[in-house]
């Protein structure tokens, strides 16, 4: 395993650095590669209806364009009360993709008046293989609840103002280990460095 080389299909650092300590957690000794390393990669437009439709979306746009096994994710925040949503559109609900700060406010803003707070964290990850031949997905699911107010500086997106369950502070305020340990993303790469090893 440990000559294997990996390319992860994203160039968002936060995510790069998660991914890196949860799959050497896991086992993986193979090179990780993140698309930074093909800055002429496609940016892959995240068409699917569901998670696992846009992760495999990325993985194989990623594993066509580079000649290596591709591992692509997609997840985001599933709002009870507010039907499921923001689920893939996560990222760019407020309007701009990846504006963190404007995402979780609009969010708390339309849950002002609403108890129900019980909300999930999804992720789908993907393997798929240059060939094409093959392709994995796998799921992981933190369910939990949110916060009125952001609370905690460590994680991004909306970890500060979700609670896992059976916890008191928000993901935001875990060190990065003990959320990795938990979470939708440790609980999704974990399963696909199972499958990893065994390339």
């Amino acid at each position: 395993m440990g000559d294997v080389r990996i390319v992860l299909a994203t160039r968002n650092a936060h995510k790069v650095a998660e991914l890196n300590r949860i799959l050497a957690g896991a086992g993986f000794a193979g090179e990780l590669a993140s698309l930074n390393e093909f800055p002429d990669a496609p940016d892959v437009p995240e068409t699917g209806s569901t998670f696992a439709d846009n992760a495999l979306l990325k993985a194989r746009a990623i594993a066509a364009h580079t000649g290596l096994p591709a591992v692509s994710d997609d997840s985001g925040l599933t709002v009870n009360a507010l039907n499921g949503m923001p689920g893939i559109l996560s990222a760019r609900w407020a309007g701009t993709h990846g504006d963190d700060h404007a995402n979780l406010e609009l969010v708390l803003g339309q849950l002002a008046d609403i108890d129900n707070r019980d909300a999930a964290f999804v992720c789908v990850a993907a393997l798929v293989l240059p060939d094409g031949a093959r392709e994995w997905t796998t799921t992981g699911v933190l369910s939990g609840s949110l916060t009125r107010e952001p609370r905690g500086t460590n994680g991004f997106g909306y970890d500060p103002i979700f609670v896992p369950d059976g916890m008191v502070t928000t993901t935001a305020e875990l060190a990065p280990e003990d959320k990795d340990a938990i979470s939708h993303r440790g609980r999704a790469f974990r399963a696909i460095a199972g499958v990893v090893a065994g390339l």
